[in-house]
């Protein structure tokens, strides 16, 4: 029996924008063995500085936790795809800066979940629906970000939950930012599985960090 408690932004925190289906939290109670309990402290707009209030609202039965956040530090950093350069490389720069500012935004928030002495498990920022404007863009332009968050995630030995390979789908999103009730459910159903069975289905991946 354990309590899995759910940490970050929107990605969990996402009832206002399945009106009349379930959220991510219920989609996940629902899916757990019995005696098995899921908590939200996800919070709709946060960025990785403001997870630390999160940590403090952990309840003390809580077993695992399950971190989902960067998504809208990205996104405020999203003017740089307008900014005007003269080169490409000029342009990498400001992609390279912006993913220092992340970095050290995440790997802060990170190490202050895991002073919680939690297993723990973390998530990539998922793609923009295929359909979306500029998705080509989006993505690349996210896969920096991702890269902060994969190598946090494996320096650590931590379990790693890539969502950008389980949202592939335009109907696993709401909006360009929001996963639907399709969406929740299959993030759901990886997260039961691997936090509740060490994920029997199979689907996982080894790295090997030093």
């Amino acid at each position: 029996m354990g309590h899995i408690i759910l940490l970050g932004d929107s990605i969990f925190d996402n009832g206002v924008y399945v009106p009349g289906e379930p959220d991510v939290v219920k989609q996940l109670r629902a899916g757990l063995p019995s005696g098995w309990s899921a908590s939200l402290c996800a919070v709709d707009g946060a960025v990785t500085r403001s997870v630390a209030a999160q940590v403090a609202r952990v309840p003390a039965d809580a077993t695992h936790l399950v971190v989902s956040a960067g998504g809208n530090d990205a996104l405020g950093e999203s003017g740089i795809l307008s900014a005007p350069v003269r080169v490409v490389g000029e342009g990498v720069m400001l992609l390279a800066e912006a993913q220092q500012r992340f970095a050290r935004n995440y790997e802060e928030m990170l190490e202050t979940v895991l002073g919680l002495g939690l297993p723990t498990v973390v998530c990539t920022i998922y793609d923009t629906p295929p359909s979306a404007p500029n998705q080509t863009i989006i993505r690349t332009a996210l896969a920096i970000f991702n890269d902060v968050i994969t190598r946090a995630a494996f320096s650590r030995g931590l379990p790693l939950i890539d969502l950008r390979l389980i949202c592939n789908e335009e109907e696993d999103y709401a909006n360009p930012i929001e996963p639907s009730a399709l969406g929740g459910q299959k993030m759901a159903a990886a997260i039961a599985s691997l936090v509740t069975n060490g994920d029997e289905r199979g689907h996982r991946s080894v790295v090997v960090a030093r």
